[in-house]
Parts: C-alpha cells; sequence; structure tokens
C-alpha cells in the first residue's frame, strides 16, 4: 500500500477490515447520550466532519440529535467506507487523514478513537488540518494521558499512543479555548462505552 506511514498502511489492511467486521455499528444509545452533553454547549452547528469514522456510529448518534445537518466523513478502510457510504445523509469519503485536503469548512470537526492511532511524528499535520476544516468548532474524544505513552494493541506495537491531544492543541493555536470536558466509562450502569475522555474546543470568534 502506498500510505505515508506504517499505521495508516495497518489500518488500511485487513487488520482495519477486521476491526469493522468486529466492532461495526455499535453503543448508538450511549454516543447519542455523549453528543447530547457535548452538543448542549455548542451554537449553531448545522454540519459536521468525523475524521476517521469507521461505519459510522457516530454519525447515526449525530443524526438522531441533528437530523438536518450536514454531515461529511473521512474513512481510510474500504471496507469501512463501503459500509459507511450505504448510510443516508453522509457524505463518504475514502481516504486518509494524512492525504485529505479541503477548502471546505465544517462547524464541528471531530476524532473519535482516531489521533490514537496516528504516528506521533505526524500529530502536528493532523492538528493543523482540524484546526483548519473547522469553521468553530473541534472536538477530541481519545484515550488520555498527561505525558505520552505508547500501548501495546492487539499484540502490535507502535499501533497506539495516549497523550494529551487537547492540550497539544490549545497550545499550538492560541485563539482556542476549552468549552468542556468529560469522560466515559465503560462500566456506567445506563450508557457504557469506551473509557474515552473527551474535550471540546471552540474558535474565537
Amino acid at each position: 500500500m502506498g500510505f505515508k506511514t506504517e499505521q495508516e498502511n495497518f489500518w488500511a489492511s485487513d487488520f482495519g477490515t477486521e476491526y469493522t467486521q468486529r466492532n461495526g455499528i455499535c453503543n448508538i444509545p450511549s454516543r447519542i447520550t455523549r453528543f447530547a452533553e457535548v452538543l448542549k454547549n455548542t451554537q449553531g452547528v448545522n454540519s459536521f466532519l468525523e475524521l476517521g469514522a469507521n461505519v459510522g456510529s457516530n454519525l447515526i448518534a449525530i443524526k438522531n440529535l441533528k437530523p438536518n445537518a450536514k454531515i461529511t466523513a473521512l474513512e481510510i478502510n474500504k471496507q469501512a467506507y463501503t459500509q459507511l457510504k450505504e448510510l443516508e445523509g453522509v457524505e463518504a469519503l475514502n481516504s486518509s487523514i494524512l492525504e485529505f485536503e479541503s477548502e471546505d469548512k465544517w462547524d464541528f470537526v471531530f476524532t473519535s478513537g482516531i489521533l490514537i492511532h496516528i504516528c506521533p511524528d505526524e500529530l502536528n499535520e493532523v492538528y493543523r488540518k482540524l484546526y483548519n476544516l473547522s469553521r468553530k468548532y473541534i472536538w477530541i474524544c481519545e484515550y488520555y494521558n498527561p505525558t505520552p505513552v505508547e500501548v501495546e494493541y492487539r499484540g502490535n506495537s507502535g499501533k497506539l499512543f495516549k497523550r494529551d491531544f487537547a492540550g497539544e492543541m490549545l497550545d499550538l493555536y492560541k485563539d482556542l479555548s476549552l468549552q468542556s470536558y468529560g469522560f466515559n466509562y465503560h462500566r456506567d450502569n445506563n450508557f457504557p462505552t469506551d473509557d474515552a475522555t473527551w474535550f471540546l474546543l471552540k474558535k474565537s470568534d
């Protein structure tokens, strides 16, 4: 495959396809609850862009809350993209984040469980894209750690990294402000989901 990093090739390959087959569309009620909590801290959000959407579970949740919103989704794995493009009201694009370029802007640009799989050397480029593609809000939902650390992922090294992604963006872009943040616990009695920490950032008006 011809992607820039080993991490991109990894997710575009059979491993990414197996991930899609293993997980599929999941945890929709939990995701709806999470996005309801996030979106109550926003105003005027009518368009969304997800970088690394897999089969679109997050987008289904958003559609439940914002049925008339313009939704665009980027996905590197062709099997996941094939399913993603079947979602009604979603513009699906088959591309890696590092290859994706657009002059368009969206009100709300986000990643969920994606930055943890980006080559650390390329994070600043991904931050740049998140910033430039966003008209107003950036939402980051990832595994958090105050300092960068690598974690073995299903027997693979160099494929999962935890750090303070939101903090690094706040340091890079001084006109960003932290609007809200939260944590979702896998043992929540009502809406269990992955142990991810989310941060809502806003561009200055």
